[in-house]
């Protein structure tokens, strides 16, 4: 009787590690999918602060900046 319910344990325990695995490998994200996502959260805040920026120099560090994005994420695109 308490083979039975050791085998029974060692199942389930087994059948929850392989739920725990699927389930991780469904949300799991390539670095690209990470990069590209942080690249593009990165790009609407540049052209928010552009649209705010009253300063001919940091307008321009921010569009070199944007430009700089845009380009990292045609690239991921590619």
């Amino acid at each position: 009787m308490a083979r039975g319910w050791e085998s029974k344990s060692v199942e389930s325990q087994m059948e929850a590690a392989e739920s725990r695995r699927a389930a991780g490998a469904a949300r799991a994200k390539t670095a690209d999918q990470i990069e590209r996502e942080s690249l593009e959260l990165s790009r609407k805040r540049v052209l928010k602060d552009i649209e705010a920026a009253t300063h001919p120099r940091y307008r321009a560090q921010l569009e070199a900046a944007l430009a700089h994005l845009e380009q990292r994420i045609r690239q991921l695109s590619a």
